[in-house]
């Protein structure tokens, strides 16, 4: 009994290992507001003072130029909007559906 409850609590912190090692890429993988705080700093070199708060704040919180039109379809949501479409023609269900989307979307 001693022997199994040693080797479950190993396998437990083995595995919990695991999963967070797993995780760890995700969590330093940037944001797209880090980003754009990286692109903006940037640009602000050489400004000091009230000049580069002004500007950062400028920049920071200027919305990119096709998020503009919020009615503009991406090219990504027309193909799935199309990919849908002929799904539901098919009548597909579940996997079968899943596995239609996928390569309709990677086409």
């Amino acid at each position: 009994m001693k022997k199994f409850l040693t080797l479950l609590s190993l396998g437990l912190s083995l595995s919990l290992g695991a999963a967070h090692a797993a995780d760890a890429p995700a969590a330093t993988a940037k944001t797209p507001q880090q980003s754009k705080m990286g692109m903006c700093n940037q640009e602000a070199a050489g400004k000091k003072g009230d000049e580069r708060k002004a500007f950062m704040k400028e920049c920071l919180s200027a919305k990119p130029a096709a998020a503009a039109g919020v009615d503009k379809k991406t090219a990504q949501q027309d193909k799935m909007k199309a990919c849908n479409k002929d799904a539901g023609e098919q009548s597909l269900k579940g996997d079968a559906r899943k596995a239609f989307m996928k390569d309709c979307l990677s086409k």
